[in-house]
């Protein structure tokens, strides 16, 4: 199978509606959907407990979101952005936003308001509380840049669900004409992060095309099928499922970088959403690891509890 490789100018020039780039997150619906849907896999689930804590975390993320405005870029960042190729909002800069704490305080509340507080959880969510803005900052530092090492695995969902209200804010309220072809395969063109998962949409001008959600931000950016979204290659690529489970839902790995990132097929199952269904698939990460594939970037929502091992 051959590509025919588009220079950016020649892109431009085509149809812009026969392969739409890049959809921006809805605000109103993006974790209201992920919500609902994280709710619907917990029953029945090995990990369905936490599913559901994760699923009134981004209720809490959605509730947050409809009043929350944080300080878009100039103008000038934004053309230097597209001028060099660069993400237009990247998350490893030192501009961030420090309304962002509050924005963890706020789901903390609301995810104890909700009444799901463990024993466990209560001294997380109080460990969370009583942080120093110096060590809250640190902890998204690395978080953002996925310095494992650095990360504590049970409070990293909470920091990691505040850090995505702000970027899908500031994501949502970006002209898609704004956002510019980056020079680096497998990130995202608006903040820079690795993607959690692909999907491969239905209907009007997205059908039968793959999209990759950002992790952070939620933007979805189309990659071509049967393409490693983790390096670039187009050999090598093998998918997997669980003998007997649904097929709307695969495992994409390939033999150059021996990575995997799950994929979903909205023909199959029109509720698929990429990172609340690859959080309820825990069982198709063990499979791929035994088969010796690692995860080319963790779940936002799950962190892994052995330093750089994603």
């Amino acid at each position: 199978m051959t590509q025919r490789i588009l220079d950016p100018e020649a892109i431009q020039s085509q149809d812009p509606t026969a392969i739409p780039r890049i959809t921006l997150p809805a605000r109103g619906t993006l974790f209201a959907t992920r919500a609902a849907r994280l709710a619907s896999l917990a029953d029945h689930n090995p990990i369905g407990g936490y599913v559901r804590l994760m699923a009134v975390l981004v209720d809490a993320q959605q509730r947050a979101l409809e009043h929350f405005d944080a300080r878009m870029p100039e103008r000038a960042a934004i053309e230097q952005a597209q001028r060099h190729s660069m993400p237009v909002l990247p998350a490893l800069s030192s501009g961030r936003d420090p309304a962002w704490r509050d924005v963890l305080h706020r789901l903390l509340d609301r995810v104890e308001a909700a009444g799901a507080a463990t024993p466990a959880l209560a001294n997380v969510l109080g460990t969370l509380r009583a942080a120093s803005t110096g060590a809250l900052d640190a902890q998204a530092d690395a978080l953002l840049a996925q310095r494992f090492a650095e990360v504590v695995p049970a409070s990293a969902p909470f920091v990691m669900a505040a850090l995505q209200v702000v970027w899908t804010d500031l994501a949502s309220r970006l002209d898609a004409r704004d956002v510019p072809y980056v020079g680096t395969p497998g990130i995202c063109p608006v903040c820079g992060s690795a993607p959690v998962a692909s999907v491969v949409r239905i209907g009007g001008a997205y059908q039968g095309y793959r999209y990759v959600q950002c992790g952070l931000c939620g933007t979805e950016s189309h990659v071509v099928r049967v393409k490693c979204t983790n390096c670039d290659s187009t050999k090598g690529i093998a998918y997997h499922g669980i003998e007997g489970g649904s097929g709307a839902l695969k495992a994409e790995s390939c033999d150059e970088c021996r990575a995997y990132r799950k994929i979903g097929y909205l023909e199959k199952d029109y509720a698929f959403e990429p990172l609340a269904d690859d959080l309820a698939s825990l069982t198709l990460d063990l499979l791929m690891n035994d088969a010796g594939y690692r995860r080319a970037s963790p779940n936002p929502l799950l962190w892994p509890e052995v330093p750089g091992e994603p």
